[in-house]
């Protein structure tokens, strides 16, 4: 699946992109049917990215899922009904086995890129392993993890850039990992939105930037990004995870174009 991903006949950038969570199955198809049509005229390999639970909430009554399993199926869906693979965010070893059947790649969020009985639950599935940079890591440090994939079996590993936390409630995104996390062998790809996170926040619910979002993208395909990470939503003002730094869905085929002619101009 990595070499369709990165060797696909346009020579282009891959993108992972859909909403934060699952938040129901006709957003879910919509939001799909809508990016797969953009992406297939761009010739852009595409991710249809939904996370089925959110564990990593900042308070006690913000919204995590509409469960489980109802969530998995919505994914397994998209893949049979519009033929594109899918992504989610797996947190525990357990969760590694519970999800792989309905998924094509799992994802091992920021917080936990240490954490080794997950890398290793999650290897043991031969699914592809998507690894999100820790906030708190160097590039440097995200071979280590790569290796605990591979030396567990499995050498289908992706490195995700997503920011470095820079004081008390702001990340930065030094792109001068891109190039150091692409030489340990892995296709790296920039996680656009959630670089443009604002944690922390005094009311509990995570800010964000959005404004930055083609900024953050332009360069990121610039330096080499092999991929880009983009929440996306129907209206991000009414989305019930990460609404303040998701791409607002009308803006996504006008960005990804841009991004197509830059990708055009280095390669």
């Amino acid at each position: 699946m990595i070499e369709k991903l990165t060797n696909n006949p346009a020579n282009n950038f891959f993108l992972l992109a859909g909403p934060c969570v699952i938040e129901g199955e006709d957003m879910a198809m919509r939001i799909a049917e809508r990016v797969v049509k953009i992406t297939e005229k761009l010739q852009i390999p595409f991710v249809f990215k939904g996370s089925y639970r959110k564990a990593n909430r900042s308070r006690l009554d913000s919204f995590t899922g509409i469960g489980d399993e109802k969530a998995l199926h919505i994914l397994e869906k998209v893949h049979k009904t519009f033929g594109v693979p899918t992504v989610t965010d797996i947190h525990t070893a357990e969760e590694a086995a519970m999800a792989a059947p309905f998924v094509d790649v799992l994802q091992i969020p920021a917080f936990l890129c240490r954490q080794t009985d997950l890398l290793v639950a999650a290897a043991k599935t031969g699914k592809v392993i998507n690894i999100k940079k820790g906030q708190f890591l160097s590039p440097g440090a995200m071979q280590f993890a790569a290796d605990k994939v591979i030396e567990a079996g499995n050498n289908q590993v992706m490195l995700t850039e997503r920011g470095t936390t820079f004081g008390y409630q702001d990340l930065i995104v030094d792109y001068r990992g891109i190039p150091e996390m692409k030489s340990f062998g892995h296709p790296v790809i920039l996680d656009v939105t959630h670089s443009l996170q604002q944690p922390n926040q005094t009311s509990g619910v995570t800010g964000g930037m959005p404004q930055l979002i083609e900024t953050v993208a332009k360069a990121g395909i610039a330096v080499g990004a092999d991929g880009l990470f983009i929440e996306t939503h129907e209206n991000p003002s009414i989305a019930k995870s990460d609404g303040a730094n998701m791409l607002k869905l009308d803006l996504l085929e006008e960005l990804l174009v841009k991004l197509v002619r830059i990708r055009e101009a280095i390669v």
